[in-house]
């Protein structure tokens, strides 16, 4: 069992980050594809996936991740080899890593074609591999959190803008969507939507601007490549963004590499774990149109 899970029941992984070049993730037209959610043990969410047309496989749906990822045990069970390296960034740090090319891979009835995917450690990962943003862009994402369902396909097949109360505008960098109309008691903040952790991390200008006068207290978080580095946890009283209000915010804060690789650093920045976003009744992520979706459970606007 992964150490953080003994140490940090609230805080798993945080996301890792892969930065690369040149990923071009295809999909076939399909009908829209609507999968069931499973929770692992830091309830993260965890979907079944084929592999070479091999599988299903479970793999973790990480909005925080460039690249979908591989464990290496699963990659010697298909007899995947490694032909390459490339930097990996993520909240502990940066390192090289083995990369392997996926001819095709299945979520659903949608396939995706001629992926790269870096190699890390089962173990580590807490599952077979990590679903990434290369294989879900130009198209929406929806999370039924009350149904424990996950749908993907463009945004009119899944109903447009029917039954959300709050739509925000994003902007894109390195294929992450940053929303910018975001506020933590009061502070102008900026918020990436990251459904591989399960508790927020924030970068060090959020924890200035918050005062470091606040009751806070050490920790480790272990990313899913093995390492680990020191963050202090701590609680906001609210965040906003547009009219959707989350109360009680556990953030966990530090000098995360990741921050500096979609240029957050140096200004008031949050990923948004699971642990908030379970508070909704739906989110929709819409990578072609740079909209996220939220729907509040009745009484909370």
């Amino acid at each position: 069992m992964p150490v953080s899970s003994l140490l940090l029941p609230l805080l798993p992984f945080a996301a890792a980050l892969p930065v690369f070049a040149g990923q071009d993730g295809q999909q076939q037209a399909a009908a829209t594809d609507i999968v069931a959610i499973r929770k692992d043990q830091w309830s993260r969410m965890t979907v079944p996936v084929k592999v070479v047309e091999q599988g299903p496989f479970r793999f973790l749906i990480d909005t925080g991740s460039q690249n979908t990822v591989l464990s290496r045990d699963l990659a010697n069970r298909l007899s995947l080899v490694p032909n390459r390296q490339a930097r990996l960034i993520s909240v502990a740090g940066t390192q090289m890593v083995d990369m392997v090319d996926l001819d095709q891979i299945d979520l659903g009835r949608r396939s995706y074609y001629g992926l790269s995917a870096p190699l890390l450690e089962s173990e580590h990962m807490g599952a077979d591999g990590i679903l990434g943003l290369d294989s879900l862009q130009d198209q929406r994402v929806l999370v039924d959190f009350k149904k424990g369902l996950l749908a993907i396909d463009d945004a009119k097949n899944l109903g447009g803008n029917r039954g959300f109360e709050i739509v925000v505008e994003a902007r894109r960098r390195s294929g992450q969507l940053i929303m910018a109309d975001a506020r933590l008691e009061g502070i102008k903040v900026q918020v990436v939507i990251d459904t591989g952790a399960e508790t927020s991390i924030g970068n060090l200008a959020l924890q200035r601007a918050l005062s470091k006068k606040r009751k806070s207290e050490k920790i480790q978080l272990l990313s899913v490549t093995g390492h680990s580095v020191s963050a202090e946890l701590g609680y906001a009283r609210w965040l906003e963004i547009a009219d959707v209000r989350f109360n009680n915010v556990a953030i966990a804060y530090t000098d995360a590499p990741a921050f500096k690789a979609l240029k957050l650093d140096s200004r008031p920045s949050l990923l948004l774990g699971m642990r908030d976003l379970r508070s909704l009744d739906r989110l929709a992520i819409d990578f072609s149109t740079r909209r996220i979706l939220f729907d509040v459970p009745s009484g909370v606007l």
